[in-house]
């Protein structure tokens, strides 16, 4: 009881939650669903959340793992990592009626390995070797591409030629890591060439800024996403690294309230796919645990939106383009 009374201040992170990529991805099920009827078949989880797949399975969406798991000539839709060009030629061999959710920064990062390889580059994709963007990019881009995850790593690359060397980078890595590769890969091809840090999306960018801000005025850090998803994992390790103990949490039940005793101001954010409803969730939950007030932190206004295929953009305006408030309603 005594522990009820204790007053708990949440700072929730600005921004949080959906990036324009995820919305885009989102809509995209949700319009097929509407034009098309159930089934409609996903290669692979649309994004790395599994209340998002759980919401979309139970209006008819059906997830697989590769495209020979799809009935010929199906609507198929590719998920907002991107895929590689076998999968696509795949697609074809089955006549699937291909919908493309690749959020168009990663198709971005694809046009300009793509770019560096008609150059004749060796091109190094900063990455985690496995993710499922990762996957995409290399499968996208013809030509001497090398992965590396690690300072470490740089000093293993073998490449045709030291003064003809690009780099790209995964869209959802840590800011200071990168950086951190960037530099060494600097140090070893003084001659490379790259986007820097562009190539990390905005909402990526927004998110860890955010948990910087918050880090000096918190005693704990709950970040609200799924542990498959690289920007959440990359947002719980920024946190750890800032010395604020930080929790990762997929559903309300993984809180515990030890967590809780001798925090008094506590930061909540959100990874890029995780929708609102379950920070509201989070949030509930503590609130029955703690005497808590809520303030939310300054932050950038983010007002990006991607538009839908034209053939499924509505005659109106496509539920991308609609404010964050409506956007969220659906996952509540």
């Amino acid at each position: 009881m005594l522990e009820k009374l204790t007053p708990l201040s949440v700072i929730m992170a600005r921004p949080r939650g959906f990036c324009a990529g995820v919305v885009r991805a989102v809509d995209i099920v949700e319009r097929a669903l509407e034009m098309f009827g159930a089934p409609v078949y996903v290669r692979h989880h649309i994004v790395h959340n599994e209340t998002v797949v759980a919401w979309l399975v139970e209006k008819g969406a059906v997830f697989v793992d590769e495209v020979d798991q799809v009935p010929p000539g199906a609507v198929t839709i590719f998920s907002a990592h991107g895929v590689a060009r076998s999968v696509e030629a795949a697609a074809r061999e089955r006549d699937l009626d291909v919908i493309d959710a690749t959020c168009p920064l990663v198709r971005r990062v694809h046009k300009e390995g793509s770019r560096y390889a008609a150059l004749g580059y060796d091109i190094v994709l900063v990455g985690h070797q496995g993710h499922a963007e990762v996957e995409g990019t290399v499968g996208q881009v013809d030509g001497r591409l090398h992965v590396i995850g690690s300072v470490e790593d740089v000093q293993s690359l073998v490449v045709v030629d030291p003064e003809r060397v690009a780099y790209i980078t995964q869209t959802t890595l840590s800011v200071i890591d990168t950086r951190e590769i960037i530099a060494a890969l600097r140090r070893r091809f003084p001659s490379i060439t790259g986007p820097d840090t562009r190539d990390i999306c905005y909402a990526t960018q927004n998110r860890q800024k955010a948990v910087l801000a918050l880090s000096g005025l918190v005693d704990g850090l709950i970040v609200v996403g799924s542990r498959n998803s690289s920007n959440t994992m990359r947002l719980c390790e920024l946190g750890a690294r800032e010395g604020i103990p930080s929790r990762l949490v997929s559903q309300v039940s993984e809180i515990d309230e030890g967590w809780l005793r001798g925090i008094g101001v506590l930061g909540i954010t959100a990874g890029a796919s995780a929708p609102e409803r379950l920070v509201e969730e989070v949030v509930a939950h503590i609130s029955s645990l703690r005497s808590v007030t809520v303030e939310v932190l300054d932050g950038v206004d983010e007002n990006v939106f991607f538009r839908l295929p034209e053939r499924l953009a509505s005659p109106t305006r496509a539920r991308s383009g609609l404010d964050e408030r409506e956007r969220l309603a659906a996952f509540r």
